[in-house]
Parts: C-alpha cells; sequence; structure tokens
C-alpha cells in the first residue's frame, strides 16, 4: 500500500507546544518516509517502524533509518492515519517528531489518544493479535550479510518459518543473511522491506530471542539453503 501523501505534498501548520501534554505509551506498527531519503532511482524510501508513544504534539518512533534533527517526515498508521512534522530528537533505536497538523485533525488525534488512555491493555490494542504472526518486544536488530557487512534493521513481525524486516538496503529474492542470531534467505519484498525464511525451526520465544542477539552467527547454513 502507497504511502498516502508525499513528502512535497505536505502543508505545514503550527506544532503543538504544550509541555504538559500527555503522552500515551504505544506499540503501533506504521511505515514513514524521510523527506531526504531517496533510492537509487529517485524514490522516496518507504520503512515499517512501531510507535512508541504520541501526544497531541509529539510521536517517538523505533525506526530502523535515522533521519536528521529538523528533517521532515510523514508517518502512516492504520489507527492514526497520517502525521508528520519535523525531527527534534534522536535516540538510539529511533527519533521524536514534532507533530504539525491542523486544528481539525488534532482534534481527532484528542479523541483517539483519550480512547488508548482509557484503556488497560492499551499499548497491545493496535496490534493484530488475531494473526499468526508475532510482534516482538523489542523491534530492532542487526542484519549480517554474506560480506560481512551489519546493518541495523526492524523486525515488523516473525512466525516459527520467518519474519518480516525493514532496513536501509534491498536484498533481491534469494540472498542468504542472519537477522541477529537466525539465519536465513530472502524470499520476498515488498514496500518497506523484506521477508526471510529461517534456516532451521525453533520456539517463538528462542527466536525472539535470537532474532535481538547483537552477536550474529555464521551464514554457513544460509548460503546451503541459497543452493536448494
Amino acid at each position: 500500500m502507497p504511502m498516502p501523501a508525499e513528502l512535497d505534498d505536505v502543508v505545514e501548520v503550527s506544532s503543538y507546544d504544550r509541555r504538559d501534554d500527555v503522552r500515551v505509551i504505544v506499540n503501533i506498527p506504521g511505515r514513514y518516509m524521510l523527506a531526504n531519503k531517496r533510492n537509487l532511482k529517485g524514490d522516496r524510501c518507504e520503512f515499517a517502524c512501531r510507535i512508541v508513544n504520541v501526544s497531541l504534539g509529539a510521536m517517538a518512533l523505533s525506526a530502523p533509518v535515522l533521519g536528521t534533527v529538523s528533517e521532515r517526515v510523514i508517518v502512516y498508521t492504520e489507527l492514526f492515519g497520517r502525521l508528520h512534522g519535523p525531527i527534534t530528537r534522536l535516540m538510539t533505536n529511533g527519533f521524536v517528531i514534532s507533530l504539525a497538523a491542523s486544528a481539525q485533525t488534532r482534534d481527532k488525534l484528542a479523541a483517539k489518544l483519550d480512547w488508548l488512555a482509557k484503556q488497560k491493555d492499551a499499548p497491545d490494542l493496535p496490534d493484530s493479535r488475531r494473526h499468526k504472526r508475532v510482534v516482538p518486544k523489542n523491534p530492532m536488530a542487526t542484519i549480517l550479510l554474506g560480506d560481512g557487512s551489519l546493518t541495523s534493521c526492524l523486525v515488523i513481525d516473525f512466525s516459527d518459518s520467518g519474519a518480516a524486516v525493514s532496513a536501509d538496503l534491498y536484498p533481491v529474492t534469494g540472498t542468504p543473511l542472519a537477522v541477529g542470531k537466525m539465519v536465513g534467505r530472502v524470499v520476498r519484498r515488498f514496500a518497506e522491506g523484506f521477508a526471510i525464511e529461517f534456516a532451521e525451526k525453533a520456539s517463538l520465544a528462542d527466536i525472539e530471542r535470537r532474532l535481538a542477539s547483537t552477536e550474529p552467527r555464521s551464514l554457513k547454513p544460509a548460503r546451503a539453503l541459497a543452493r536448494q
């Protein structure tokens, strides 16, 4: 699904400056575009992200590719729709943006935040528990490629057979790689990332632990997979 609007089409409006604005802790999947990030074809790159907290004035994202302070960002989620604004602060695994929105958009956001704040399990409500795939508690991981290079990524979700990830690379189908300590190969590509098939089965708990590992395994098993 394409991003609803290009960054060049964003109309700038005043940001919300209330310092006592209440932030709601969430865990919401989404996708985003950075104003200064384009692929080799000149198209804007789209990446997956997770919203970790949001208020009427700001939003914090866990994201695989960081922008620069003051760079414009568009974020799209099923719950909040399209929101945008400049990056105000960088974090280890993401960044914070100041939301620029019209009065009408801010009213709608306020109603959704109020609803979320009243829910006992608000951080999990927007996630797709009805799906068989699992969203990791810590979505940030590291990809190891066959040439030994390492790249940060965001694990969108995973199952006992594979995972969907988003990163600042777009490997071709069949490419062997490791996400954390889970070795596999690329089996499918989509707008904001790609899917990998694991070389071996494991329990969901073990997979989540190994995906988050910062010490990737050898790619030998994945190379064997690629020759099949």
